[in-house]
């Protein structure tokens, strides 16, 4: 099956991060006049914010709340940070429950200086801690793998086989993985692993961007759909097989576009999105 080019905007989601010189009011209101339908709100977009304020303004909006971003960061090497970590993530989730988010997404963690098979373990135990109160809050917890560049510091979870693999290990309704294009692209048993995720219902989210080349910052120079190297609409087509039909989440960190006029960026990620997912 070859995926067809998206006609409109009915699955398109937008991160807050993408447009993050924006406060939450100033996305929410962009993104629904311009026809987006759905959003996933950054945790540093709620600062200074009550979540039931947030939802109030996210409701009256009529945007869909995907998902909120991030929780994770698990490994430590001192016990009391782990557990400064668990605690964190449990308000994550609570923050997540108030603003009427369904899934958290995990952005792992690392330490540095000690093995990543040390910080695979305590990934493990954090999310173990965390899952009943994820579940009580409605909340599903989404494992995001991370390109290996980021393995020192950011996260031990590097490859969606790893991230499969960590999933299916709870065995819950409650716990799935993220896909995200920026990480994932250049993994040659990505399509397998896709597949994978659609066989066990663990294929949670969706995020596309694209991968500049030269790269001029590996966390901050994320391109525009269709602006690098990955083959994005061959990803969708294996994503779409594997049988996900949910909102396909752009998320851009870029220090160019964040000093550009955000409404015309929010421009470009239309037509972006129309044109190249």
């Amino acid at each position: 099956m070859k995926a067809q080019p998206l006609n409109d905007l009915s699955r398109c989601c937008v991160h807050s991060i993408t447009t993050k010189p924006w406060t939450l009011r100033q996305a929410v209101e962009n993104y629904s006049s311009i026809g987006i339908p759905a959003i996933t709100v950054w945790r540093d977009a709620l600062k200074g914010i009550d979540p039931t304020e947030a939802k109030n303004m996210l409701d009256d909006s009529g945007l869909e709340v995907v998902s909120y971003c991030r929780g994770g960061f698990f490994p430590h090497r001192s016990s009391e940070d782990r557990q400064k970590a668990i605690d964190d993530n449990r308000r994550a989730l609570d923050e997540a429950s108030g603003i009427g988010a369904p899934l958290l997404v995990l952005v792992c963690g690392a330490a540095p200086g000690q093995p990543l098979t040390a910080s695979r373990e305590q990934i493990r135990a954090g999310m173990e801690a965390i899952l009943p109160h994820a579940e009580a809050c409605g909340v599903s917890l989404a494992i995001e793998s991370l390109h290996p560049m980021y393995a020192d510091d950011r996260s031990a979870i590097n490859t969606l086989k790893q991230a499969n693999d960590l999933a299916e290990s709870f065995n819950s309704p409650w716990v799935g993985v993220a896909v995200d294009v920026y990480h994932l692209w250049w993994d040659p048993d990505l399509q397998k692993e896709i597949k994978r995720c659609g066989e066990n219902g663990n294929l949670a989210a969706f995020h596309v961007c694209d991968w500049k080349t030269p790269t001029k910052d590996l966390l901050l120079d994320r391109g525009l759909m269709g602006e690098g190297c990955i083959n994005l609409r061959e990803i969708r087509t294996w994503v779409e097989e594997a049988g996900f039909s949910g909102f396909i989440e752009v998320e851009i960190f870029s220090k160019y576009y964040w000093q550009m006029d955000q409404s015309e960026f929010l421009n470009q990620i239309v037509k972006a999105y129309l044109k190249h997912v």
